[in-house]
């Protein structure tokens, strides 16, 4: 028991330093002389059994340390008086997963007994640890008897003064090549403007110095250490443990140089919130860390027994822990602003992935910390405490190098558009390569975390797992094929379709755009709905059938409920078949005003059922394609638009002709009115004569959208315009003419000459 719990806690030191840092070498802790030998367990096999499956087995029981004796013969033949000794199991048998106890040999351990097995290796794992704590007093003794027996130093320098020599070298060598190599690198250094490609070219050079300034050091350490430090001794390894770990923090901070730019936020290609704050925050972190490597490997060099190694594991880990919750917790607002910040309009998923995402960070790391302690009480713990490290670096490295990869895509996206002009068929290629590109990226991070966990949470070996990484690869690859055309076709629709406008009041005075689309167009909203549902629902099927489920009763069912719903729903069928025969007519677009006989407006949304306008007034109608006996389009081509005017008896017809000519004309002459003008405006003629007024006809072409606009100002101008020629305008005032009337009569004159004139303009006849 004593030789299991001194190899576990070796193997838990190196389970926190990957923890800590990714690639960290295991603890080398040295280990007392093993107990006594314990009575070996036979295994009696057959001799037809797989490699794997003996593999398996003989793990299974020297779990507890003891040895393992095979044997050929029957299955059932064990040795007697032996204790421990098992059967074998049969050929393919599955045993317990490696580093959890078996509950009997042959048979698969269940969900729950693994789960409590768990949780009995965490607890004595924190109970071992905590008990460990005050040991750590042991290790400077130990420290102090294993440095006197140092090699190096016996003659000229102490071994002390050269390690202090050879870190003053390397650290003078990296000034050096920064001062040389500044100016060259300061040019580099300023972005070429505010895209994300130039900063991302920009923090790349900056990052490409720190880590020629960090190999330039430790390529100065390393010679100089094999100089001056030849003999393998505590010195020795005190340099290189020491070197090795201020590399991994200088690595750490170059890093966050790189994505953060302290100082110099034109180049920061992670617009991180309070982004110096965390970069300070980083360096601490990347400080300690090193602290933390390196006294457990050293730790692990002096100690004569497993618990000053266990007790400053313990102790370090849960430091560090409280550490990494305290910085998730404290950067939760600015990780959900940088999520945010990656859409213009977030989504409700995105929104819910940013309210999550430091809590799914902090019980990472709380889940991590667990593992990392349960390992150490696990006899094959070095293959959790591995896929524990490989965990904390994948979720922390993908979603970064999945940003990085769509934001440099959008921006080449964006370049290549603005150059070549952007059309809906590019902007839905480059949607499609982001989409396959960030896609492919989480699809192989989850694919080495399964193949990193397989073996360890439900048994599964090699063989099982490539069997059902072929089945599952499959899956991915259909349901990935068909996201990418989802995502493909709805930005192609989009890019084509219409974009609506506000649904507010209009100003009707004020000149409107052309802002009707093209016949295809328009169309689009209806097929975006019916291609998106048919790629979607193939894509499940497909997928469905490569997992094995039998898809032909799901077919059948599908063609018995359409038929039901086309036999119960004739009206929805009636209106369905109505819209594509007025859709393939072009008997209207999206902007057009119509008119369907009872309702009236501007088209606002076309469905597959039904169309919606929208009244001047602001109401929205929704008529049923099937409901539309006739449809009369006033916005389509051009519009003749006639009025009357009325002037009085005395005018002069001929004069007030070439009056409202010359305002024809400079209505086509006017800059703002003039482009809408199909035809001038100009004066048919006398359209009628009445006891009071001489009526006459006017009339211009113009375009549809801007015929209300272009008679208002032709109303205003012929008004101002005869008014200025003196031809006089039909009045209603009434003269009486008489000889006895005396006063009466001529109060009665007055009183009817004091009426307000009416309005010069009478309706036109036709």
């Amino acid at each position: 028991m004593r030789a299991r719990r001194i190899r576990s806690w070796s193997i838990a030191a190196g389970a926190a330093l990957h923890l800590l840092v990714a690639g960290a070498p295991q603890a080398v802790a040295q280990a007392p002389a093993p107990a006594p030998a314990l009575p070996p367990v036979v295994l009696s096999l057959k001799g037809d059994e797989t490699a794997e499956t003996i593999r398996r087995m003989v793990d299974a029981l020297a779990a507890g340390g003891r040895p393992v004796e095979i044997r050929i013969g029957s299955p059932s033949t064990t040795e007697p008086g032996v204790p421990g000794a098992a059967p074998a199991a049969a050929p393919g048998a599955t045993l317990a997963p490696t580093g959890m106890p078996p509950s009997h040999a042959g048979t698969e351990a269940t969900v729950a007994t693994q789960a409590d097995a768990f949780v009995d290796h965490f607890v004595a794992g924190v109970e071992y640890g905590g008990a460990a704590i005050p040991h750590i007093a042991d290790l400077p003794t130990q420290w102090e008897r294993v440095w006197q027996a140092n090699r190096n130093g016996v003659t000229g320098l102490s071994a002390g003064a050269r390690i202090g020599l050879i870190v003053l070298l390397a650290l003078a060598a990296a000034w050096a090549f920064r001062l040389a190599s500044a100016r060259w690198f300061a040019l580099r250094l300023r972005p070429g403007g505010p895209e994300f490609t130039p900063r991302l070219i920009a923090a790349a050079f900056g990052l490409l110095q720190d880590l020629a300034t960090i190999l330039l050091a430790l390529a100065v350490a390393r010679f100089s250490r094999n100089a001056w430090l030849s003999e393998p001794d505590l010195a020795l390894a005190t340099l290189t443990t020491a070197v090795n770990g201020a590399a991994i923090g200088a690595i750490y901070v170059a890093v966050g140089r790189f994505l953060l730019a302290p100082g110099a936020p034109e180049r920061r290609i992670m617009p991180l919130p309070r982004a110096e704050r965390h970069f300070k925050l980083l360096v601490v972190y990347a400080v300690m860390t090193p602290i933390i490597i390196v006294s457990l490997l050293l730790a692990g060099r002096v100690s004569s027994g497993p618990l000053p190694v266990a007790g400053l594991l313990a102790l370090s880990s849960a430091l560090a822990l409280v550490f990494k919750l305290w910085w998730f917790h404290d950067m939760r607002r600015d990780l959900a602003a940088l999520i945010l910040a990656g859409s213009a309009q977030p989504s409700a998923w995105r929104r819910l992935i940013a309210l999550a995402a430091s809590w799914f960070y902090i019980a990472s790391a709380v889940l991590l910390w667990v593992v990392a302690n349960a390992a150490a009480m696990m006899a094959n713990g070095g293959r959790w405490a591995e896929a524990a490290a490989l965990t904390q670096t994948a979720i922390v490295i993908i979603p970064i190098l999945a940003v990085g990869i769509g934001a440099w895509l959008d921006c080449r996206a964006a370049r290549r558009e603005g150059q070549a002009g952007a059309t809906p068929l590019t902007h839905a290629t480059s949607a499609a390569l982001r989409a396959g590109a960030v896609g492919a990226l989480w699809a192989a991070g989850f694919f080495v975390l399964a193949r990193l966990w397989a073996g360890l949470l439900i048994g599964m070996s090699t063989g099982q797992f490539t069997a059902f990484s072929r089945q599952a690869a499959g899956v991915a690859v259909f349901a990935f094929a068909g996201w990418v055309a989802l995502v493909f076709l709805r930005a192609f629709f989009d890019a084509c379709t219409p974009k609506h406008k506000g649904s507010g009041p209009v100003d009707e005075d004020a000149a409107i755009e052309e802002s009707v689309p093209s016949r295809l167009a328009t169309v689009l909203p209806v097929l975006r709905g019916v291609v998106l549902g048919a790629v979607l629902g193939l894509t499940i099927l497909v997928v469905l059938s490569r997992m094995g489920v039998d898809i032909g009763p799901l077919l059948a069912g599908f063609g018995i409920l359409g038929l039901a719903i086309s036999f119960g729903s004739q009206a929805l069928v009636r209106d369905i078949v109505s819209g594509v025969f007025f859709m393939l007519e072009d008997a209207f677009r999206v902007g057009e005003y119509v008119d369907t006989g009872r309702l009236k407006g501007t088209v606002e949304k076309i469905s597959l059922r039904s169309i919606q306008l929208r009244h001047q007034s602001g109401q929205i109608h929704t008529i049923p394609f099937g409901q539309i006996q006739q449809l009369t389009n006033a916005s389509r081509d051009w519009a003749t638009i006639k009025f009357n005017v009325r002037l009085d008896h005395s005018a002069d017809i001929e004069q007030a002709r070439k009056t409202i000519k010359k305002i024809g004309l400079a209505l086509l002459e006017d800059p703002e009115f003039g482009p809408h003008f199909i035809a001038q405006l100009k004066m048919q003629g006398v359209a009628d004569i009445t006891d009071s007024a001489v009526v006459i006809r006017l009339k211009f072409t113009a375009k549809p959208a801007h015929a209300s606009t272009l008679q208002r100002e032709a109303l205003k101008r012929v008004y101002r315009g005869l008014n200025e020629a003196h031809v006089p305008f039909a009045s209603n005032a009434v003269t009486v003419r008489g000889g006895e009337g005396g006063s009466a009569s001529s109060g009665a004159a007055a009183a009817i000459t004091a009426l307000p004139p009416p309005s010069p303009l009478a309706p036109a006849a036709g």
